[in-house]
């Protein structure tokens, strides 16, 4: 179990690290997208590569923060249904949805996906705008992306097993507030030192 628990920590940390690489796109989009805006009103030009490089960089966040969120348990869940189960029902369950759905979807559209990128690249396809750009790079995503998101899903599978063994901690256990919980509680922060200062 320990080997297995090494495999998981090195998948966290590859998903770790691709996710908050991604975060970044989600800047260089913002750029390229006011960047754009500022051309096109001031200068009355603007490109169509420009355009779409914005949709290929937001399909990236997507595609290739998938195993990132899976790692931050930050994902869809019903908590107010799950919340109610013991750990280790939560751990099973968790197995359960990893093992039957996770799996076979990832490995269905990475095998799907890596046709239209290899027909891409083989025939060059480019953007039917003018313009615009060549298709690869965003059909390599799919598969690249459901890759990522298989391994995280390995790493999760691993966890839960540890622990359902009596080898390792909880990760679903919730023993402090959440980013979004810490986030609201920041803004409240800020908004009441705002009112403070305001009245002062």
């Amino acid at each position: 179990m320990s080997l297995l628990l090494n495999i998981s920590r090195l998948i966290d940390f590859v998903s770790g690290l691709i996710g908050k690489m991604a975060m970044w796109l989600i800047l260089v989009a913002t750029l390229i997208s006011t960047g754009n805006a500022v051309v096109r009103k001031v200068f009355g030009t603007s490109s169509n590569a420009w355009l779409e490089i914005q949709w290929y960089l937001f399909a990236a966040v997507f595609m290739l923060g998938g195993g990132y969120a899976f790692l931050r348990n930050a994902h869809v869940r019903i908590d107010f249904i799950s919340g109610k189960f013991s750990d280790r029902t939560r751990n099973w369950i968790d197995v359960f949805g990893i093992v039957v759905f996770l799996f076979p979807l990832c490995y269905m559209m990475a095998t799907l996906g890596w046709p239209l990128f290899e027909r891409a690249w083989t025939s060059g396809e480019m953007s039917s705008n003018s313009g615009g750009l060549i298709r690869w790079p965003v059909y390599l995503l799919i598969p690249v992306g459901f890759a990522l998101l298989f391994a995280q899903g390995v790493s999760e599978l691993i966890k839960r097993i540890a622990f359902l063994t009596g080898n390792g901690p909880d990760a679903l256990s919730h023993t402090g507030p959440s980013e979004t919980e810490l986030l609201a509680q920041e803004i409240a922060a800020q908004e009441k030192a705002r009112q403070a200062g305001a009245q002062a």
